[in-house]
């Protein structure tokens, strides 16, 4: 189908799938289910690896944002890529490499080869989240069934999250922290051996050039605003953070005028024209940085703060995990009666909530009030997920889910590194500022204690017990008197979210 078809929603009464489709579909929840307890794992392993390796702050961070910054920059690239050659094959490749790379990883001896392994799953993580979304897409034709598809497909999300604290809790109670990443292996094999028999190979059927100078642009467009942001959180303003912005939009409208000058363009500018698509992206966008920034913090609180291990740490959020995972599935004969623009918005006043719980709550931050902040919190990111990237697909013609896909993902990643490098970084901020280093203090151990809150417990862990009690209380305390201000902006993130689905969401944009 050409870039300038029609962008319509596609019919309802498409052909329902029986019994095979619904098998792919189960084949394709297995990355989804990778990615996520990769994800969850990963934060809840930090304070492990932050020891065992000693990163710096800026490290730390990087070792969380090299990921998804490197697949926020290639999705595109990747779903235009699964488009002309095929999605099957994207995703074959990519389950490949990934398993391949984790294992890698699991035994990196350093912080610097811990991120390089991190940004080569990115990589081949670009390769099979657009191509999982996209297949499902063209399986599953008729509405229903594919918006009932999709919910599963996000709540797969939510699952891999409620059972990656688990298992990893388990695996870093009882093996070094690389563990975590081995458990991709296992995963990987059955969709090896499944996908070549149950899902159905898919592709643009006029897929036009391939353009190497749009590919190159996508990513110089992509990577320097992440880095900006970046950088800008950990280090405040700077001239740096200024030049890497401008140049990331430089090349963004490079590439946008290039794909509308194109006669086959890589990415169609024209869906985002439509409002239920663009809004749908934003919707996608905000949601996840305001979960991915609680679970930055809440992760590192629960763990050494309140001094929970990391698999009750884990337990305590699977609670949330299991609600995002309810409230995706419910949300779906709801949203058949009920337009968008009001079930989103009404939705997302949950995930306020639970963010103003935080916020308002008492100012040592037990464990309850995390809990339940969380259990509302995912309520209201679960239910807006499903709508949000249904309504991303239904808007793009069938020939180009795999771009359709990749930037429903790209915001999705793009939102990760955000609620890590934003929320995180603040959250960071306030804590080195509020710190107050006890006298008597080594200037080395002064110096670990105001990188992070790890390099604190650390510090702490090596002074004499006195003194190590005073720095490791005065850290604890500077962690907790970031966490309101950080509460309140990711409440504002969950209002903006809600705004603009409310306005963009409307009937009359997507009929």
């Amino acid at each position: 189908m050409p870039a300038t078809a029609s962008i319509d929603v596609i019919d309802t009464d498409g052909a329902r799938v029986g019994a095979r489709g619904w098998a792919a579909l189960a084949v394709l929840m297995l990355p989804v289910l990778l990615v996520s307890v990769d994800n969850t794992v990963l934060s809840f392993a930090l304070p492990e690896i932050s020891v065992a390796l000693a990163p710096t702050g800026a490290e730390q961070l990087w070792i969380i944002d090299v990921y998804p910054l490197v697949l926020a920059g290639l999705l595109v690239t990747m779903g235009t890529l699964g488009d002309r050659f095929g999605r099957r094959r994207m995703l074959l490749i990519g389950a490949t490499g990934f398993a391949a790379v984790s294992a890698l990883a699991a035994f990196a001896p350093t912080a610097g080869l811990l991120i390089a392994a991190r940004a080569l799953l990115g990589f081949f993580g670009a390769m099979l989240m657009p191509s999982t979304l996209s297949l499902l897409r063209s399986i599953f034709t008729n509405r229903d069934q594919r918006r009932f598809a999709i919910a599963v497909w996000a709540s797969a999300f939510s699952a891999g999250s409620a059972l990656g604290p688990i298992v990893g809790g388990f695996l870093l109670e009882h093996f070094a922290w690389g563990s975590v990443f081995l458990i991709a292996v296992p995963v990987l094999i059955p969709l090896l051996i499944g996908a070549p028999l149950l899902v159905p190979e898919s592709r643009d059927p006029h897929p036009g050039r391939i353009d190497p100078i749009s590919i190159l642009l996508s990513m110089a467009a992509m990577i320097p605003v992440v880095y900006a942001i970046k950088s800008l959180a950990v280090d405040g303003p700077t001239l740096k953070a200024a030049a890497f912005a401008a140049v990331g939009v430089a090349m963004g409208v490079l590439f946008v005028r290039r794909q509308l000058r194109a006669e086959t363009p890589m990415l169609d500018m024209k869906l985002f024209a439509r409002g239920t698509f663009s809004g749908a992206i934003l919707v996608n966008l905000l949601s996840v940085v305001a979960l991915v920034g609680f679970l930055y913090f809440v992760s590192q609180h629960l763990q050494l703060v309140l001094g929970l291990s990391p698999m009750i740490a884990g337990v305590a959020l699977v609670p949330g995990m299991v609600m995002m995972i309810v409230a995706g599935l419910a949300v779906v004969p709801i949203s058949r009666r009920v337009s968008p623009h009001i079930v989103v918005p009404a939705s997302l006043l949950f995930s306020l909530a639970g963010y103003l719980l935080v916020a308002f709550s008492t100012s040592d931050h037990g464990v309850a009030p995390l809990v339940i902040a969380f259990v509302v919190l995912g309520i209201g990111i679960g239910a807006a997920e499903t709508i949000s990237n249904e309504l991303i697909l239904s808007s793009a013609p069938p020939a180009k889910a795999g771009a359709a896909s990749a930037v429903s993902e790209t915001a999705y990643e793009l939102g990760a590194v955000l609620g890590t490098a934003v929320l995180g970084g603040i959250i960071t901020a306030f804590y080195r500022g509020a710190l107050v280093i006890p006298s008597g203090v080594p200037a080395d151990a002064a110096a670990h204690a105001r990188e992070t809150l790890a390099g604190a417990y650390t510090a702490a862990q090596e002074l004499p017990a006195q003194l190590g009690a005073e720095l490791w209380d005065a850290a604890a305390s500077a962690f907790g008197s970031g966490v309101f201000v950080t509460s309140l902006i990711g409440a504002a993130l969950v209002v903006a979210a809600g705004t603009i689905a409310a306005v963009t969401l409307r009937p009359a944009q997507h009929s």
